[in-house]
């Protein structure tokens, strides 16, 4: 069976311009950071260390950027079930600081039902103030379900 016959778009399938969210994640306290860190092996003073993040002019560490980006599989997931990301590339534009929160939002940039349902999203996150933090785009994947 190939990919076409295995997995057709259900009846619903997004069309471009369609829009998801908005979802709050955090805020993302410093024991969150250090939490990340140690599983993350991320371990950078300025995630961690109030001094060293106001070293580099900063008044409090800063949000990782991966454990941020880590929010848009189950922003996704929270709009769509039967979906998965097969690829994700992000443009991190200002730093959250700990304590801090961000408001996700996407929309459907392209929609393409055969030779296998794909769809390409617009993702953004933007954090206080309702300033763009992240600029991000993501391949998703239909998941077919299993009887």
């Amino acid at each position: 069976m190939t990919q076409a016959e295995g997995d057709k778009a259900p009846l619903d399938w997004p069309k471009a311009g369609d829009e998801i969210g908005p979802r709050d994640f955090g805020p993302f306290e410093q024991d969150a950071l250090v939490r990340y860190a140690a599983v993350s092996g991320d371990d950078n003073p300025l995630h961690l260390d109030p001094e060293a993040a106001k070293a580099a002019g900063l008044a409090k560490p800063p949000v990782h950027g991966m454990l941020m980006l880590s929010c848009f599989e189950p922003f996704i997931m929270g709009w769509r079930n039967d979906l998965f990301i097969a690829r994700l590339s992000a443009k991190f534009l200002r730093p959250v600081l700990a304590g801090e929160g961000i408001r996700l939002l996407g929309r459907v940039l392209r929609s393409r039902a055969d030779p296998g349902p794909e769809l390409i999203l617009r993702l953004t996150a933007c954090g206080p103030g309702g300033g763009l933090v992240i600029l991000a785009e993501a391949a998703v994947l239909h998941r077919p379900q299993t009887g």
